[in-house]
């Protein structure tokens, strides 16, 4: 039986950085930012319907959705948010679910599911073990200004637009604090692998 790690983090907590680690120990890791960003491209149906939510303002002129003007309204209006959710979620979970059992038949001994939102979209039951990738509020607010070019305003409406990495840890299975250095975070994740007996 295959164990489904689901992965989590907040915002620019680092969760990429582990995700590669899993793809190095050759864990197929199967990214929800990732397959977002497929399920929302011209003629696929969650594109047609963000247009009708959205009108074509949130879109460029070749057809491909317009991402900083749809992440400027939905960070600022917690209701067009929940319907930007409504409309992609469903589309990306049952992708997810896809690959997952494609891994699954072929053998896979562990497969990641590599979720942002896994604990607010109340994703629990798909995996079987969770890991939340843990960095403090100070770390995590300088890095995601630094990587999105985004003012302290900006980046902390961001931060607070989920739930707090404290919350998470308290839910999850395993936690890796990522305020380290890449070989200590990458420790942790092993001696969780061994302990889970997929190393």
């Amino acid at each position: 039986m295959a164990l489904i790690i689901g992965l989590t983090g907040g915002i620019a907590s680092g969760k990429s950085t582990i995700s590669e680690m899993f793809s190095s120990l050759h864990i197929p890791v199967i990214d929800a930012d990732v397959i977002s960003r497929e399920v929302v491209e011209p003629g696929r149906s969650a594109n047609s319907e963000i247009r009708r939510v959205f009108g074509e303002k949130v879109f460029k002129k070749d057809q491909t959705l317009n991402r900083k003007k749809l992440g400027a309204i939905i960070f600022a209006d917690e209701e067009k948010r929940k319907k930007l959710n409504e409309i992609v979620h469903p589309a990306v979970r049952k992708e997810m679910l896809q690959q997952k059992d494609h891994y699954v038949g072929k053998g896979e001994k562990c497969v990641v599911l590599d979720i942002p939102l896994l604990f607010e979209g109340k994703l629990t039951n798909i995996v079987d073990k969770t890991i939340v990738v843990a960095v403090t509020e100070d770390v995590q607010l300088n890095r995601l200004i630094k990587r999105d070019q985004l003012s302290r305003a900006e980046a902390k409406q961001r931060i607070e637009s989920q739930m707090p990495i404290h919350k998470k840890t308290k839910l999850a299975d395993a936690v890796i604090d990522n305020n380290g250095t890449i070989i200590e975070s990458q420790k942790q994740l092993k001696d969780i692998l061994k302990e889970w007996q997929i190393l």
